[in-house]
């Protein structure tokens, strides 16, 4: 099988417009989560959310631009461009095996949301005749397609909030097994408004807090529920010779990837971590490593009860002896959790600590769990010399998905 290469990184999220000043806000332990401020939350129990800050889609897109497309879409095209710009990859000629598999969790909802509300008010007449491509989820991977002229396989997968770790994951495969030289890879999200807020308050998903440093906070006792955040991440992902050849310069490599499904409910994980640790070993015999050999975990960590146990308890069978010298961490204590774009974002932020030699910290951490009595960094980066690092995702319908990215060597 082929080696696959990351050549460039791109994001936008509620710590940072890009990924330098996303890495910036990780190793300051800087939290992005505050009052909601797109809606009036009075009638809201939830008030807290991470939103992108001080973005202003006029310095990238022109206004029709911005009214015919929803935010995840546009969101979605902000974090390719950069990943894209630093990969270089508008230079290569041969445009036929170049992919995209980009997605979203939910899709265009505020659209959703808005539209209903305009139709019930004035009529059906007065839909936008764009209403369907702004809120149908493959349309974020056909925008990107569009706008760097990719025509190689173009889809998106929907697995909930594992749905980009699959993306890359998937990505990985066709590259590695000769569909694809280049993938673009990754997922967006924009589910802050009333019915996005409100469809999670009302299943008591969201942290009621009113303290953003005691809102999102994984793996802690006190947690009572995730904080809505929005954004994107995206990978460039490569064939490494090809990547080699056209002097490209690599991040990381790809080296494993692994799936499994609970089969156990709607949205509740199986607690007991049984099924989940299956996708972590299936990664692990995908890259040919042992339980060792993981350096550190960027965990799904999304600060509710079911899931953190449930990642725990998925990590314990998982790793057995070695999980006494795994450091594992969550950084949706700064971030808040951005849904099915989630793993796309943490893959950056895994690539930023390979080469930066930092496991961020889990932030907002007070009182110890014994059911999570994993090193989680609590507070404090930790700086070590990383070789491989895990990414976990878990989503509702029990979907688990699990990527080992390796520092880049020969």
């Amino acid at each position: 099988m082929r080696r696959v290469v990351i050549t460039g990184i791109g994001a936008v999220s509620p710590i940072g417009n890009n990924v330098d000043e996303i890495w910036n806000s990780i190793e300051n332990n800087k939290c992005g989560i505050d009052y909601i401020t797109r809606f009036d939350t009075t009638d809201f129990k939830v008030k807290l959310a991470g939103e992108i800050k001080n973005l202003n889609l006029n310095d990238y897109f022109d206004p029709k631009t911005i009214k015919n497309n929803d935010k995840f879409i546009l969101y979605g095209r902000i974090a390719a461009n950069e990943a894209c710009k630093m990969a270089k990859l508008d230079e290569i000629e041969n445009r036929d095996r170049i992919g995209v598999l980009f997605t979203s969790g939910i899709g265009g909802i505020e659209t959703i949301q808005d539209t209903t509300l305009l139709m019930n008010e004035r009529g059906a007449d007065r839909i936008s005749a764009y209403f369907i491509p702004k809120v149908l989820i493959n349309l974020v991977s056909g925008s990107i397609a569009i706008e760097h002229n990719c025509h190689g396989y173009v889809s998106s997968v929907v697995t909930a909030c594992a749905a980009s770790t699959n993306a890359i994951g998937d990505a990985f495969n066709r590259i590695r097994y000769g569909y694809e030289d280049a993938i673009i890879a990754g997922g967006s999200e924009a589910s802050i408004c009333k019915l996005g807020i409100g469809g999670f308050m009302s299943m008591k998903a969201l942290s009621t807090s009113f303290d953003p440093k005691r809102a999102s906070m994984p793996f802690d006792k006190d947690r009572n529920g995730f904080v809505m955040g929005e954004g994107s991440g995206c990978l460039v992902l490569e064939e490494m010779e090809h990547a080699k050849a056209r002097g490209a310069k690599i991040l990381a490599e790809i080296v494993g990837y692994g799936t499994s499904c609970d089969a156990f409910h709607i949205t509740s994980p199986d607690s007991t971590g049984t099924i989940c640790s299956n996708a972590i070993n299936n990664a692990l015999k995908d890259a040919n490593l042992d339980p060792s050999n993981i350096d550190y975990i960027n965990c799904h960590g999304t600060s509710t009860h079911l899931n953190d146990l449930t990642e725990t308890n998925a990590i314990k069978l998982a790793f057995k002896e070695h999980v006494n010298n795994l450091v594992v961490s969550s950084t949706k204590g700064n971030t808040g959790h951005l849904l099915g774009a989630a793993g796309a974002l943490e893959s950056v932020i895994c690539v930023k600590s390979i080469l930066n030699a930092l496991i961020p910290a889990t932030i907002n951490y007070e009182t110890k769990d014994s059911e999570c009595d994993l090193f989680i960094s609590p507070n404090v980066n930790t700086y070590k010399n990383l070789n491989y690092v895990m990414k976990t995702s878990l989503g509702f319908g029990g979907h688990n998905a699990a990527l080992i990215f390796k520092k880049w060597g020969e």
